[in-house]
C-alpha cells in the first residue's frame, strides 16, 4: 500500500489519523512540526503528503512551496481550521491537491485519500489528443498542459487544468459538481459535501476571465453545475 507522511502539530488528530490510515492498510508516518516533515521528505518521499496549514514554526504554506521548488510532485492534501478561502486558494497556488477544513469526516478524509493516490497511479491524463483547444483570447494545449490567455502563459495547478480540460471537453454542456468530482478528483462517493469545484472554477475565473465578476466563459448553471461557454 502507498505510504503516507502526516505533518500535524495537534497530537490528538495527529494519532487520530494514523490509526485510520493504518486501519486502511496505508504506512504511515507523523511528523509534529513543519521542519521535521521535511526532514521526513528528504529521507524518504512519501506517496502522498497530509499536511496542517497552520504549524509551529515553518508553517504548512512554508513546507508546501520547499517541497514544491525541490521537484517533488506528489500529491498534497491539506488541512486547515480556517473557513476564509484565501488560506485554500493561496494553498492551490503553491502547489495543493485538494483540501479538506477541520472538522471533517473519516469518510470525506479516506474518499480524498483514495482519489490522489489513484490519480497518481492512472498518470494523470491517460493519453488524450494531443491538440489545442480554446475560448475567447484562451488556448489550451492537451500535450504540454499548457493555457495561454492573449498569448501570456497563465499558471494552472494541476487540479485546475483538469477541471478547465473536462469543462472544455463538453462543448458547452453543463457538468454538475457531483459529475467533475468523480471525472476530476476521482471520488467514489460524489455526494460528499465540499467546496473544492467551486474553488477552483473561481480560481479559474480570476486567472482567466477578463472581469471574474461577471464571467463570459465559466458560467455558473443555478442548481445545475457549472459550463463553459465558447
Amino acid at each position: 500500500m502507498a505510504r503516507i507522511l502526516v505533518v500535524e502539530d495537534n497530537e490528538d488528530l495527529a494519532f487520530g489519523l494514523r490509526t485510520v490510515l493504518d486501519f486502511e492498510g496505508y504506512e504511515v508516518e507523523v511528523a509534529g512540526e513543519g521542519e521535521t516533515g521535511l526532514d521526513a521528505i528528504r529521507a524518504r518521499p512519501p506517496q502522498l503528503l497530509i499536511l496542517d496549514l497552520m504549524l509551529p514554526g515553518k508553517s504548512g504554506f512554508d513546507v508546501l512551496k520547499e517541497i514544491r521548488r525541490s521537484g517533488h510532485r506528489f500529491p498534497v492534501l491539506i488541512l486547515t481550521a480556517r473557513s476564509q478561502e484565501s488560506d485554500v486558494i493561496l494553498g492551490f497556488d503553491i502547489g495543493a491537491d485538494d483540501y479538506v477544513t477541520k472538522p471533517f469526516s473519516t469518510a470525506e478524509l479516506l474518499a480524498r485519500v483514495r482519489a490522489l493516490l489513484r490519480r497518481t497511479a492512472q498518470g494523470g491524463e491517460g493519453g488524450r489528443d494531443a491538440d489545442t483547444v480554446g475560448f475567447g483570447k484562451v488556448e489550451v494545449s492537451r500535450s504540454t498542459r499548457t493555457v495561454r490567455r492573449k498569448g501570456e502563459v497563465v499558471e494552472l495547478t494541476p487540479k485546475e487544468f483538469d477541471l478547465l480540460l473536462a469543462l472544455l471537453e463538453r462543448n458547452g454542456a453543463v457538468a454538475s459538481r457531483q459529475e467533475l468530482l468523480k471525472e476530476v478528483w476521482g471520488y467514489e462517493n460524489a455526494e460528499i459535501n465540499t467546496r473544492t469545484v467551486d474553488v477552483h472554477l473561481s480560481e479559474l475565473r480570476r486567472k482567466l476571465e477578463e472581469d471574474p465578476s461577471e464571467p463570459l466563459h465559466l458560467l455558473t448553471v443555478r442548481k445545475a453545475g457549472y459550463r463553459l461557454k465558447p
